[in-house]
């Protein structure tokens, strides 16, 4: 494996150590398993379990919160250890023990546990996933290396709702057969972490358990950025809408997915050009580019119903400019030694701002409606890009 900090040389994918094409193909497939669930999971919830919108905001804000949380742990735990990957395969496990509890499910309050435990999965591994990244390769290098693994990931999460429609014709519609088929790319994904070589690195000095002074070794430039995170998810709600948002105009309940599959192709297809282009441009033109996109996206999905994919893909777009983007900008504002650390209180602030944003989405959809609900983030949005103007830590290093 190529040694940390690396520089640049040559550019492009190629460049790129193959430890980050192989979590790149481990995030292909949870994410495709996990697609096939989730882009039928809010319509099981509400057409088979019976569950209000409310409940769904609820849900899946307390689920991503808890995530949220765990990154914390997780990513503090991997800088005082030294070692990632052991809580990478800890948390793709319980992701993929999780996935048959949803066609078990017959209450809400299994369902709730299915979600938690994979929640729970995500909020271990990510963090020491995404330091590690950061361990593998140059500062001018992260900007493609984030974007080819959130590719790759959108390539699964593109998959996942080809397969579950294509299983949903050919089960008749019987939601949890095809849950079932979603068990087996989550098992292949956590074998394949088998072939992740890490070398040992990025420890805390001398072994010392971090504390909470550690923290403030954290620079004013991370806090903004974490700053910036908050804003962002505050602007754009759980996914979940968007699938809600298809049954809603009456979308049959067999082709409903390919709402996700229409946000996923364009996320795919833009996420490593994006990640590529935050290498060598000015973050700010493409956060406020990705909040443009975002903006475009929720007034397609509020106020012109026959436009529901255009306005998928331009979610999708906004997602491929900012999300990699973000990552990349904590890993060059963090000590190597606090990158797991950095990431788990990035994604906290995140994961507490999206609980937020999901009730709030939640109760709106429940009091006003949908329309309402995306005119709202489109709002959000728009105050979003208007701070950014005069955000004071975007310019490139």
């Amino acid at each position: 494996m190529p040694r940390p900090e690396s520089g640049a040389g040559s550019r492009g994918w190629r460049a790129l150590p193959s430890g980050i094409w192989v979590m790149g193909f481990v995030s292909l497939l949870m994410d495709a398993s996990s697609e096939m669930i989730f882009s039928l999971f809010p319509v099981f919830m509400v057409s088979v379990l019976g569950a209000s919108m409310m409940t769904v905001g609820l849900i899946e804000g307390i689920a991503e919160g808890t995530a949220a949380i765990l990154k914390v742990f997780s990513g503090t735990l991997s800088d005082y250890l030294g070692r990632r990957k052991m809580l990478m395969v800890l948390g793709y496990g319980l992701s993929a023990i999780s996935k048959p509890l949803f066609p078990l499910a017959s209450s809400i309050y299994l369902v709730f546990t299915a979600r938690f435990v994979d929640r729970l999965g995500k909020g271990i591994r990510e963090a020491p996933r995404d330091a590690l990244i950061a361990d593998m390769t140059g500062p001018g290098l992260r900007g493609s290396a984030y974007g080819l693994r959130q590719a790759l990931d959108s390539v699964g999460a593109l998959l996942g709702p080809l397969l579950a429609v294509a299983f949903m014709m050919l089960y008749e519609d019987r939601i949890r057969s095809v849950m079932w088929l979603a068990v087996v790319p989550a098992v292949l994904s956590v074998m394949l972490l088998a072939y992740v070589r890490e070398s040992r690195r990025a420890s805390s000095p001398n072994g010392a358990m971090l504390s909470i002074m550690d923290v403030r070794r954290l620079p004013l430039r991370y806090w903004m950025v974490v700053l910036l995170g908050a804003a962002f998810t505050l602007a754009r709600f759980s996914e979940a809408f968007l699938v809600l948002r298809a049954q809603s105009v009456g979308l049959g309940i067999a082709y409903i997915p390919l709402v996700m599959v229409a946000m996923n192709v364009c996320y795919s297809m833009a996420a490593y050009p994006a990640g590529a282009a935050a290498d060598r441009l000015s973050p700010r033109v493409l956060l406020l580019g990705g909040l443009a996109l975002l903006i475009a996206a929720d007034i397609l999905l509020a106020l012109v119903p026959s436009l529901l994919f255009a306005g998928a893909a331009l979610w999708g777009l906004h997602m491929a400019l900012t999300k990699g983007l973000l990552s990349k900008l904590v890993a060059d504002t963090v000590p190597a030694d606090l990158r797991g650390t950095g990431f788990g209180i990035f994604d906290l602030v995140s994961g507490v701002v999206l609980l937020l944003a999901s009730v709030i989405a939640g109760f709106l959809w429940s009091r006003f409606g949908a329309p309402f609900t995306f005119l709202a983030g489109a709002g959000f949005a728009a105050v979003a890009a208007s701070g950014l103007l005069f955000f004071p830590v975007l310019e490139k290093n």
